[in-house]
């Protein structure tokens, strides 16, 4: 994984969800839904849980809110049932693209994916098509300026994460899907801010995209984050942000 550093997307994908904050916060909530329908309603044993709780009140949003998202996902109150979902498909360039979506409808959601992905010039597979060229670990990045490279370092270490990065804009810790939670309460117990924390599909390879191509893949990604069915977009395409401010 050193060397592809996965923060220069978040960051220009985080820019365009904060001017989307009320869609933000409605996926936020139907994060903590279905987190709580497949882990259960107690966050120290459901990791995807905490972490949704977290970012949720990170983003400003009332407990109270967070606490009725809970009690839906766990029957206590009534409402839409979401089902998760994945879809694999290619876009512009050959890029492979993982989809994670939770939906009322699988066939609305379906045929609007596909709309999505045709439109600008990928296209749906079926499923297992790209899945295998991701791994699902925790991911961490922290800004720089909080701790020195060697601090960091050693705390990477000391913490027996999968792997660390210092390359770029942040600091980057990569775990297990085991391990995420341990080192998320480590990283909160110590007071060490994150840029971000989830549990993420991380590509094997990277693969380089001409200019015209990066700018078509990342509208094709906000395209799809915008859609109120999609919660997550991973593609294994390395992002330059010159390619798109030039």
């Amino acid at each position: 994984m050193s060397g592809h550093s996965k923060w220069a997307t978040i960051k220009h994908k985080k820019a365009t969800t904060d001017a989307r904050r009320g869609k933000a916060f409605t996926k936020l909530l139907k994060e903590i839904t279905v987190a709580t329908r497949m882990g259960g309603s107690d966050p120290k044993g459901n990791p995807r849980l905490r972490t949704a709780i977290l970012e949720a009140r990170g983003s400003s949003v009332p407990n109270d809110t967070i606490e009725r998202a809970v009690k839906k996902g766990s029957g206590d109150l009534g409402g839409a049932t979401f089902e998760e979902l994945t879809y694999e498909g290619y876009g512009p360039g050959g890029v492979a693209i993982l989809i994670e979506a939770a939906t009322d409808n699988r066939n609305r959601t379906a045929g609007e994916v596909r709309h999505l992905l045709t439109k600008h010039g990928g296209n749906l597979s079926e499923a297992g098509a790209v899945s295998w060229m991701f791994d699902r670990c925790g991911y961490f990045a922290i800004e720089k300026g909080t701790q020195s490279e060697d601090a960091f370092m050693e705390f990477g270490l000391e913490l027996g994460v999968d792997d660390i990065t210092t390359d770029g804009e942040a600091f980057e810790i990569f775990t297990s899907v085991e391990d995420f939670l341990r080192v998320q309460e480590e990283l909160l117990r110590r007071k060490i801010q994150t840029l971000v924390g989830e549990l993420s599909m991380i590509p094997k390879n990277y693969m380089e995209l001409a200019r015209d191509k990066v700018r078509s893949a990342m509208r094709l990604m906000e395209a799809l984050e915008d859609h109120d069915d999609v919660q997550k977009v991973w593609a294994n395409f390395d992002l330059d942000l010159a390619d798109l401010d030039s």
